[in-house]
């Protein structure tokens, strides 16, 4: 157990060090007004109590990706362990820092609009039609994984199509309804039965006292049984998003920003959730490996089981936390999923209205702009689920990609240490642009084409910005 207690020191110590280092490169100002006071509206912009808006943000980012895809990553092997860490500090809590900072010193802008402000007119435009795709792909993504964990759980009562409609009518009042009469009130619940759950499933296996293999050179290679066809590098940082860094983090981030009372919060808000959500992603991963006793052990299960990690999920729940701690467990799956699905909505909605000029103080206006996302949405969930997923996953990191470039440009212009994020840009570029070329929902090339192509796009997009740093320089 002493790789899964180091990473978990590792991970404490980025937030008690790493994110002073980051706060202090972003440089707050204490007594600045935020946007909850300067813009309250009663809707949107409503000041809450840090705690609170803590629990919702973790919430908002968590949805399936720090259980689903660290249980999916952990079968890559130990790897996992280092991306979960690093990916974490350095990547992920860093995005989700920024990003709902420069929504803070910006009257809670949405990331498009940030995004437009510090990259052009142009990629502005693009970020908009991108990013409410993706938050349309997100809601939809997480009907379809609650509702068949729930039509599972009321087998021979009601079915998945029952429960799709059911979450589709909480998501239409979640989205409409002022943010603290629903999502502040219940939100924090949910969030504390997120992160109990993980603290039992932790507990459980240090009290169990289950073996996992411990990290070493010699296990630190690709262990997934396709390897041909899953090469580590991308296909692990792609697996593993919400666990490392999600770009769909950066749309909820503006969401909170609009709630923060002080620019002191920031940094336990943003950054600290993240670190939150990764604690979880290892408690899961190492569950995954210790509970089955290897990778292969975990491999062989998920094979059997037909790749499906909510059967997983549901195993170690149940053999580990008896009925009443699995039926917690498998309520708080079906919560995470489910509070980023109506808050991926919110957030397309006041994309939508910030594009469009729209106030949204009214619930007319805001029924106008909501109802044509939903109706799209049932839309996708007519593909498979396989599909619309692997292709969110890709979008996802896209995203993530973005906003770590514009975070990037906005510190270069702000004579700040840029470096904080090329690095972590440079590598997010790195993975996509692979990804695109290997993957079979790609174009399926080479991973020697994919690799040279991805060096090539990394290397050109450095060239770029460096071209475009000289000339501000001069």
């Amino acid at each position: 157990m002493l790789t899964f207690f180091i990473s978990i020191i590792l991970l404490l110590a980025g937030y008690f060090a790493y994110s002073r280092i980051v706060e202090r490169i972003f440089v707050i100002q204490p007594d600045r007004k935020t946007p909850a006071y300067t813009h309250a509206d009663g809707v949107d912009y409503v000041p809450m109590s840090w705690h609170r808006i803590f629990l919702i943000q973790f919430l908002n980012i968590a949805g399936l990706g720090p259980i689903f895809g660290a249980i999916m990553g952990a079968m890559y092997g130990h790897a996992a362990f280092l991306w979960i860490v690093f990916g974490t500090i350095f990547g992920g809590a860093v995005h989700d820092y920024f990003s709902g900072m420069l929504s803070l010193r910006n009257n809670g802008m949405s990331l498009p609009e940030i995004v437009g402000k510090y990259m052009g007119v142009g990629f502005k435009q693009f970020m908009r039609a991108f990013t409410v795709l993706l938050m349309v792909l997100v809601g939809a993504v997480f009907v379809a994984g609650p509702s068949a964990l729930l039509a599972k759980m009321t087998s021979g009562y009601m079915g998945a199509t029952m429960w799709s409609i059911i979450i589709f009518v909480y998501y239409i009042g979640a989205t409409l309804l002022p943010i603290d009469k629903l999502i502040g009130k219940i939100y924090p619940f949910f969030g504390f039965a997120i992160l109990f759950m993980a603290l039992g499933i932790a507990v459980s296996m240090i009290w169990n006292g289950l073996a996992m293999p411990e990290m070493s050179l010699s296990n630190l290679r690709n262990m997934h049984p396709d390897a041909e066809h899953y090469p580590l590098f991308p296909m692990l940082f792609i697996s593993i998003a919400c666990g490392a860094i999600s770009g769909f983090h950066a749309t909820q981030s503006p969401m909170m920003a609009r709630c923060l009372k002080n620019e002191r919060q920031g940094r336990r808000v943003f950054y600290g959730a993240m670190v939150a959500e990764g604690i979880v992603a290892l408690i899961w991963a190492a569950a995954a490996i210790s509970f089955f006793g290897s990778t292969g052990g975990l491999q062989e299960f998920l094979r059997d089981n037909g790749n499906n990690a909510a059967v997983v999920v549901d195993k170690i729940a149940h053999s580990w936390l008896g009925k009443f701690g699995g039926l917690l467990a498998i309520i708080g799956v079906i919560a995470a999923p489910i509070t980023s699905g109506d808050t991926a909505f919110r957030s397309a909605r006041l994309i939508v209205a910030d594009f469009i000029n729209y106030s949204q103080k009214s619930i007319v206006n805001r029924i106008i702009v909501s109802m044509p996302l939903f109706i799209v949405a049932l839309g996708i969930l007519q593909i498979n689920f396989d599909v619309i997923w692997r292709y969110f996953a890709w979008s996802n990191q896209t995203l993530a990609t973005a906003t770590l470039w514009t975070v990037t440009v906005y510190l270069a212009k702000s004579g700040k240490f840029y470096w904080l994020t090329l690095l972590p840009s440079l590598f997010m570029t790195m993975v996509i642009s692979t990804y695109i070329m290997v993957a079979p929902e790609g174009l399926g090339l080479s991973t020697n084409i994919g690799y040279f192509v991805g060096t090539v796009c990394t290397f050109v997009s450095l060239a770029m910005f460096i071209r475009w740093k000289n000339k501000i320089d001069n």
